[in-house]
Order: C-alpha cells, then sequence, then structure tokens
C-alpha cells in the first residue's frame, strides 16, 4: 500500500485554501502530492515506506527517509562538476537496518548518547535504564528510537522547500525512563540545499531528553573508503575529556595544543592516531565538543570538506555540544547500499546534542524536560561545493 506525501515537485505554484470541516486546509504549495514507496516489511509484516524530499533547488539534491527509525536512507548531492553522489552510509532495503546497522541516519533518543551505568537521579528518584554499552546505557537503551517505528505525516511548505514530519509516543517507562513523550521531528530540505532537522517535544513527568540525527557522512559518496582525508573545521575552544568507558569526567578542558583543535580546518586524519590518551580510548575521535555561542538560536558548529569532490557540509544547530565521531568502530563486515562493505573510518558523524551523561552532572547544560515546557532544537545541514 502506498501513502502520498508531499515530496516537493520542482515547480512551485501559488498556495491556495480548501474549507474542511474544521476550518480553513492548506492545500500543497509544489504541486499534486508524490507517492512514497515501499521499503519492505518488520518480521511482523508492518509495512516500512520510504519518502523522497526534493526541493525546487536546481542543483538536483535529494533526501530519502523511512517511517521505521526515523532513518535517513540517502542525501544525494552534487559535485563541483554537477555528478549527484549518495553522501551517507546505509542500507538498500529495511533488512539491512534491522540486522546490520550501527544507527546509521537515525533519530535517537530518548536520550542520544551515553548516561554513566544507566543510572540518574531525578527530583530524588533513581532510575535505572538499560545497559547496552559496556557498563553503560547508549543512544536510548536495547529499543531506542531507531528502533521503532514513527508515524509519518504531511506538513505544509514553504514555495520551492520540500518536509516530512515523523511522530511518536513514548511511553511512560520506555527503556526504564519516566513520564509520556510525544516526539515530532521534521525534516525539510530548502532551495539553498539546507536540510532542516526540527525536533520537537512535550511530557507528562520530568523525564532526561537529548534527541540527535546519527547520519554517516562521506561526502566522497558513501562507498568512497575513508574519510581521513576530509577536512573538518569544529567552532569549539573546549571539548569534554571521557574515562575509560568514554563517559565524560566533569571536566571541560581546552582544545588548544591537543589533537582535539579543529578551530582552523585541518584533515581528520592528521592526528587521528596520535598517542593521545583520549584517541586511545575510542580508537580516534569519539568526543563531544562545547560549540562557540554569543548568542542562543543556530550557531556553526562544523564545517567539512571533500577535497577531492569539492562538496562542502556546514552544521549549525541550537544546541550547546556536537559529538564527531570518526567512525572507528566500522570494520568493514557490514554489507552495506549497492554492496558496499564499510571499512573502518568510512563515514564521520557530526552529532549535534547536549552533552553526554548530563543527567549526571548537574554543571552541564540541563536536559531535563518538565510537563508544561517543550522540548524544541533545530540543526541545519547545508551543502555547497567548492571549486
Amino acid at each position: 500500500m502506498t501513502r502520498a506525501f508531499v515530496a516537493g515537485a520542482l515547480v512551485a505554484i501559488a498556495t491556495t485554501m480548501a474549507l474542511g470541516a474544521n476550518g480553513p486546509r492548506p492545500t500543497w504549495v509544489n504541486g499534486p502530492p508524490a507517492q512514497s514507496r515501499p521499503f519492505g516489511a518488520l518480521p511482523d509484516g508492518t509495512p516500512v515506506d520510504v519518502y523522497t524530499l526534493a526541493s525546487a533547488s536546481p542543483s538536483g539534491m535529494s533526501v530519502r527517509a523511512i517511517n521505521y527509525g526515523a532513518i535517513i536512507t540517502s542525501i544525494l548531492v552534487p559535485d563541483r562538476n554537477g555528478r549527484l553522489a549518495d553522501v551517507v552510509i546505509g542500507h538498500d532495503d529495511i533488512d539491512g537496518y534491522l540486522n546490520r546497522s550501527r544507527f546509521f541516519g537515525a533519530v535517537v533518543g530518548r536520550y542520544g548518547n551515553r548516561i554513566a551505568n544507566g543510572k540518574f537521579t531525578l527530583d530524588g528518584r533513581e532510575y535505572a535504564l538499560a545497559v547496552n554499552n559496556g557498563p553503560n546505557h547508549l543512544h536510548g537503551g536495547v529499543k531506542g528510537f531507531d528502533k521503532v517505528m514513527w508515524t509519518a505525516e504531511k506538513v505544509a511548505l514553504t514555495p520551492g522547500a520540500s518536509s516530512i514530519a515523523f511522530t511518536r509516543t513514548s511511553p511512560d517507562g520506555e527503556e526504564g525512563y519516566p513520564g509520556t513523550l510525544k516526539v515530532r521531528v521534521v525534516y525539510t530540505l530548502t532551495t539553498k540545499n539546507e536540510l532542516v532537522v526540527d525536533y520537537s517535544a512535550t511530557t507528562d513527568k520530568a523525564t532526561p531528553i537529548n534527541l540527535t540525527q546519527h547520519s554517516y557522512f562521506n561526502l566522497a559518496g558513501h562507498n568512497s573508503g575513508e574519510i581521513t582525508n576530509h577536512v573538518l573545521t569544529i567552532n569549539a575552544d573546549r571539548f569534554t575529556p571521557v574515562d575509560g568507558t568514554q563517559i565524560p569526567n566533569g571536566v571541560i578542558v581546552s582544545v588548544a595544543g591537543t589533537a582535539f583543535d579543529f578551530r582552523k580546518p585541518a584533515r581528520i586524519g592528521a592526528h587521528i592516531d596520535d598517542a593521545d590518551p583520549q584517541l586511545k580510548i575510542g580508537g580516534g575521535y569519539d568526543h563531544n565538543f562545547v560549540i562557540n555561542r554569543t548568542r542562543p538560536g543556530l550557531a556553526l558548529a562544523a564545517r567539512l570538506d571533500d577535497p577531492s569532490s569539492g562538496r562542502v557540509l556546514e552544521v549549525r544547530t541550537t544546541e550547546p555540544g556536537l559529538q564527531f565521531y570518526s567512525g572507528n568502530r566500522l570494520d568493514g563486515t557490514i554489507v552495506g547500499k549497492g554492496k558496499t562493505l564499510y571499512v573502518r573510518r568510512s563515514g564521520v558523524c557530526l552529532e549535534t546534542q547536549h552533552f553526554p551523561d548530563s543527567p549526571n552532572h548537574p554543571e552541564f547544560p540541563s536536559t531535563i524536560l518538565r510537563p508544561g515546557q517543550t522540548f524544541t532544537s533545530r540543526t541545519v545541514y547545508t551543502f555547497s561545493v567548492k571549486k
């Protein structure tokens, strides 16, 4: 069964209004709704669909996402010669995401990143979470937001843009978290080659929340091998060192004079194998950086350049942190799109976030959402070409 959703026809038309039972109802801005297509099914027969976003930009850029895990499965971006390539690691069908994925392209939560020993205390009560990463809790637990079905919803558009929304309700007690959490994630592809990710959530009990997008980028193309020659800039003077289990030790230190200094453009591989104890812990970079900012709102977090193709990715966010992960645990055994074997360091994650283990570190920015509040967060991925 197919479902009709806006995926952005290439010719914009005027917005019109139709009267419905509940008052004015917007019709679609960019022409008739496009059709989603099947992407397979879960073992219980639940159908999974893929939705394509294609804005009115002449570049030909497009984004595909599925309603399982709100996963981004593909981002097609032109190089300096106009040739399109898919720049995110992933799979061709649902089976890969069910059985061979490492959070590829997913929205992770209820708490992205790690919580020490799977425990935190909130308002005087201790909560125990699933431990699924050594002694720690990682990315929402055994069955986090990346491993559940979301509901896809139409989104009224601005001219030339293309959007899809994914929503779900996380019940009280899911993976040990308190409160019924209603979550909405909207992906929008604009005419400026921006992929905008908007998160929002409400709860009926106080709960930690830390949502992020876990795409692995390779700007040379998902099947192009190591990303160590990509050039990275991170707008951060400081980062949060970790202990041997990759939990922040609570200290925030300067990047100056370390392998973590990406304030000026540097090759990812330049120092990745240095004899730095922090690099040894994760087999490379897997650390939270404290984004420099002077005011609330969107701030530049990182810029990624691929000299071979000319593709450039800039990441802006309202979040205070950025997890830079250099794909150290990819090992060449995962078969991905087009039967590609994803070797070590063949993708880089730039996860906008609050800091890992924040519920156990009152000195970090708070991740607690309370009843009556609305969690909101925005991250913008802007693609361009350097000639």
